[in-house]
């Protein structure tokens, strides 16, 4: 990766890789507000939503939820690259 590529660079290289898609923060985020939104998140892909769709509902929940992780920071570094369909698609 040559420097000054940051996310794009890593997002290719997992692409290149063959990696379907991608979640990635654009910063270095809070350990436990990432285990919130992953668990949330892989919840959503097993129980059939789409890739894009399963991070939309949890930043959503995040927001919508009363207490520190309602913030910004907390769900707002997350991007997903790639495919956004289902995993069963």
């Amino acid at each position: 990766m040559a420097n000054g590529e940051g996310v794009y660079g890593l997002r290719r290289a997992f692409a290149l890789a063959g990696a379907e898609s991608q979640l990635l923060s654009l910063w270095q985020v809070d350990d436990f507000g990432t285990q919130s939104l992953m668990v949330r998140y892989y919840e959503n892909l097993t129980a059939g939503m789409g890739r894009s769709e399963a991070l939309r509902q949890v930043q959503l929940a995040m927001i919508a939820a009363d207490d520190r992780y309602s913030h910004p920071f907390y769900w707002a570094a997350f991007v997903l690259t790639g495919d956004w369909r289902s995993l069963s698609e």
